[in-house]
């Protein structure tokens, strides 16, 4: 359910929040001074201020856990990203450094970086995989296995050239299962529950004046809104508008390419 929620575009998540604790609070202050309502409204009044500070501290408490480990993914996912490119640049060097001829594997190479700027970056955003990037990581795998390159250029460079190869593939699959990820509903919900449950702490120690009430929970109301607005737009590393963009294979592309000319 909150999936649904977290998938939408930036300017309707937040609409969504809004709209669902505007419509909370609106209920409360309805609940309060109702003429139907009011003479039980009134039975609750004398509930102290430090009631609702402990609601809000937890409330802080479970939005610094959910906001941890949502840009706590941020990060992990910007710093695959960058290890990916280290590992092509370490076997395009490798392969320039080699007194033998690897142009095979610069092409190869250059292919899947080529396929994943291009092709499977897109399909990221969608949830997808590429056949593209798949194949030539295969192909590029195979060129650095060959036999002959151990012949020509030594067991050590060709390990060296594995390693760094089998590196990328790691990093390719941990941006695959970063970006695949489940969203944990408990977190959100919980952290949702808490918000609401400090919207009413502040309505029940305010019935006593209307104006009061209305004001507070409007002003909590937005900054709730706006802090988890912007968490949760952290959600999804590769997606959205300030999702993780290939810049670091996009350099290497270049790197490579200014070499792969004639």
């Amino acid at each position: 359910m909150l999936s649904f929620w977290l998938n939408q575009p930036i300017w309707l998540m937040f609409l969504i929040l809004a709209a669902g604790f505007l419509i909370s609070a609106a209920l409360i202050y309805g609940l309060s001074f109702s003429p139907w309502t009011r003479s039980t409204a009134l039975s609750l009044s004398g509930v102290v201020a430090p009631y609702f500070a402990a609601l809000s501290v937890l409330l802080a408490l479970m939005t610094g856990f959910v906001a941890s480990d949502t840009w706590e993914r941020q990060r992990q996912a910007d710093r695959i990203v960058q290890s990916e490119s280290d590992n092509v640049l370490a076997v395009y060097d490798l392969s320039i450094a080699a007194f033998s001829d690897m142009s095979a594997i610069r092409k190869a190479l250059k292919a899947y970086v080529d396929a994943v700027v291009k092709d499977e970056w897109p399909r990221m955003s969608k949830g997808l995989l590429s056949a593209q990037a798949d194949e030539a990581l295969a192909l590029l795998l195979e060129e650095v296995a060959k036999p002959e390159i151990a012949t020509v250029a030594g067991n050590p460079v060709q390990s060296a050239l594995l390693n760094s190869v089998l590196r990328i593939r790691s990093d390719r699959g941990a941006r695959i299962a970063v970006n695949e990820h489940s969203v944990d509903d408990t977190k959100w919900l919980g952290l949702l529950i808490l918000g609401l449950l400090t919207q009413l702490a502040i309505g029940v120690v305010h019935l006593d004046r209307p104006r009061a009430q209305l004001a507070a929970m409007l002003i909590f109301t937005a900054g709730l809104v706006s802090t988890l607005g912007l968490i949760a737009i952290h959600e999804w590393p590769f997606e959205g508008p300030i999702a993780i963009k290939p810049f670091a294979l996009e350099a290497a592309n270049r790197i490579m390419t200014s070499g792969l000319a004639p």
